[in-house]
Order: C-alpha cells, then sequence, then structure tokens
C-alpha cells in the first residue's frame, strides 16, 4: 500500500504481481504483517498502479492506517507455474547448504536480473550471491525448506 487515494478511502497500491489483470478477480485481499483479510469492494488501475477499495475501509484515514502494508492472495488463487517455478516468497527463508554440507546461511531476498534469478544468501559467510541457474542448484525442497548447491570456482570469495 502506498498511501490513500482521495477522501473515500481508496488506496493507491504499486503492482509487483507479473499479473495485474487478475487483480480484479479477487474479491479478498490480505493486509498487513499478520495477513488480515479484506473483502475488495472495487479495484481500478491509474497512472501505473492499482486504486483498491475495500469494504469498511470509507475515508482517507482509514486508508491511512493500511498506508506502507503488503497485500497478499491466498497461493491457491496464485498463477499455476510450471515444473521447476518457484514463487520468490516460497524460496526466501529456505536453509541453503552445499553439495559438500557446509550451510551457507538462508536465503534473505530474490534478485531479478533479467537473464536468471539471484539468491541472496545470509549466513557463517556473510552475503552470498548464488545464481538460479542449474549447474548451481542442484536441489530444492520447499517442504524441507533446504537448497543444495554447488560451488562452481569464483563462486565464494575464500
Amino acid at each position: 500500500m502506498l498511501r490513500p487515494h482521495g477522501v473515500r478511502g481508496e488506496l493507491r497500491v504499486e503492482i509487483l504481481t507479473d499479473y495485474p489483470e487478475r487483480l480484479p478477480s479477487h474479491r479478498t485481499l490480505y493486509i498487513g504483517p499478520e495477513p488480515t483479510p479484506y473483502q475488495v469492494e472495487g479495484i481500478r488501475f491509474h497512472r501505473g498502479a492499482a486504486l483498491i477499495k475495500l469494504v469498511g475501509c470509507d475515508d482517507r484515514n482509514a486508508a491511512e492506517e493500511l498506508r506502507g502494508q503488503w497485500v497478499q492472495i491466498p497461493i491457491e488463487a496464485a498463477v499455476p507455474l510450471e515444473e521447476g517455478e518457484y514463487y520468490h516468497f516460497q524460496v526466501v527463508g529456505v536453509e541453503v547448504v552445499t553439495t559438500e554440507g557446509e550451510s551457507l546461511g538462508r536465503v534473505a531476498d530474490v534478485i531479478e536480473t533479467g537473464a536468471n534469478d539471484v539468491y541472496v544468501v545470509h549466513g557463517p559467510r556473510g552475503e552470498v550471491l548464488i545464481p538460479a541457474i542449474e549447474e548451481v542448484v542442484r536441489e530444492l525442497d520447499l517442504e524441507a525448506r533446504r537448497m543444495v548447491v554447488e560451488i562452481l570456482p569464483g563462486l565464494l570469495e575464500e
């Protein structure tokens, strides 16, 4: 949520999804750090953002209380992915270990580079950048929350 829009409780929301055309189909959105369900009264697009009207959010003050909060949908409502594809939020927090068994830490962020994603891992070696390519990522088990990586020459500072 970026900020209130107008005086009738609409919210200006930054669009982070690759599928903004699907937003109007969502009747419930989850907002905040401990996602709270809100019923959607209406969604429209304006100058590169979504303007969302929530049931019960009827004035600028009510909208102001939601400023800066994340907006989510249930995973069941997300666009189905191909085999071997993952949403970024699914990878964040996964433990990363090398094929030799060394723990590199946990995925803290995912950077989109255009060519391939890069996993930002925080752990004993500090920040490590792991390219999300088959030659490096050997295994990703989301249920076990574990990723096994093959360290190519030059990937880690010695």
